[in-house]
């Protein structure tokens, strides 16, 4: 069982950092998502994506994930 009576407790923080990253990835998740779908599904959706619609939420995601490690690189080597 982990330690969280002490505030500053290894296994605490620890939890803490995980649920940081837990939430950053949830955000970057939702981000994506709206931003895919904005752009890629034009129309009504069906049963299904057609053909383009597949490949623009695949390229897009791409995009994005590539965009947000050129991002978190630049961050790191700020500090």
């Amino acid at each position: 069982m982990e330690n969280f009576n002490n505030l500053d407790s290894p296994d605490l923080q620890g939890f803490i950092t995980q649920e940081k990253e837990r939430a950053m990835v949830n955000e970057m998740v939702a981000k994506l998502t709206s931003a895919c779908w904005d752009k890629c599904i034009t129309s009504t959706p069906g049963t299904k994506f057609s053909s383009s619609e597949s490949t623009c939420l695949s390229n897009c995601a791409q995009r994005y994930m590539d965009m947000s490690l050129i991002i978190m690189k630049r961050f790191q080597n700020m500090h």
